[in-house]
């Protein structure tokens, strides 16, 4: 399997210094959504998270709320969607069979229209709480994201553990070398996926971390910012604290079986793209 390493929503929230810990204060910060663009022999192309959508990047203060757009500073920089780089392939959008959601965020989900005939493959306490949302949950969902009524394939039962993890295989219409990890705390159903290119597992973490020191030990320390920010946003902050743990070994235990890396961080981003 193939796998593109995608942007699709660079977002460029104010202070630099706070978020991504060098530049200065009023110096517009750098964020990305990495997402996945894997091509498969027998299974078409699948897509881990899709970042926003083309109707987001048309009506973004409408779809994304104005409020989130000015705290990310949707505007300052283009925007290339999932779709966009699907057909920069030469593929057509129907050729995406198969969607794996990390979580289901309105910078997560927000290209899910883009791709109506997609599988969408999401974790079952995800998909009631994105339908169901409490209170603290209301906001960082957005119903016109599933408003075209997608293919969910909701999953919840763990089989045979991966590298100490427990693991959802056998997902419907996937190969075995695509897998979901059950990983709550950022939300209710938070999981990351694993994608095997080649030799080596790729770990997509989603929002499990939002720094790169959360797992790789001697890097420069998470900027006070984004610490802030990643407290604030989880449902299960002791979960989230969890987590960094468990994939730092992970990172430490499997350095050259796996790559650890979320969705945010520039740094991750621009190493595996390049």
């Amino acid at each position: 399997m193939r796998v593109h390493h995608i942007d699709c929503a660079t977002m460029c929230p104010l202070s630099r210094r706070l978020i991504n810990g060098d530049g200065g204060y009023f110096e517009p910060a750098r964020l990305v959504a990495h997402c996945l663009l894997v091509e498969t022999d027998g299974h078409g192309l699948i897509l881990v998270d899709t970042g926003v959508g083309s109707a987001d990047v048309l009506d973004p203060k409408g779809r994304l709320g104005a409020a989130f757009v000015a705290a990310v500073g949707m505007g300052r920089t283009p925007i290339k969607t999932a779709a966009q780089h699907v057909t920069a392939l030469g593929y057509a959008l129907k050729d995406v069979r198969h969607i794996l959601v990390t979580h289901l965020d309105l910078d997560h989900a927000g290209g899910l229209g883009d791709f109506p005939e997609a599988t969408v493959h999401v974790h079952q306490r995800e998909h009631d709480a994105a339908y169901s949302p409490s209170w603290r949950e209301r906001e960082r969902y957005r119903a016109c994201h599933w408003a075209h009524g997608p293919r969910w394939a909701p999953y919840e039962s763990t089989g045979e553990p991966w590298m100490g993890f427990a693991a959802v295989r056998d997902l419907p219409g996937l190969p075995p070398e695509v897998l979901a990890v059950p990983m709550p705390g950022h939300t209710r159903g938070h999981a990351c996926i694993a994608v095997k290119s080649g030799a080596e597992w790729l770990l997509h973490a989603g929002d499990a971390f939002f720094h790169r020191s959360a797992v790789e030990p001697g890097s420069d320390p998470m900027p006070s910012g984004l610490r802030a920010f990643e407290g604030l946003i989880a449902i299960d902050r002791s979960a989230v604290h969890n987590n960094h743990a468990r994939l730092r070994d992970l990172a430490r235990d499997h350095g050259g079986e796996v790559r650890v890396f979320c969705a945010h961080d520039p740094v991750q981003f621009d190493r595996m793209a390049g």
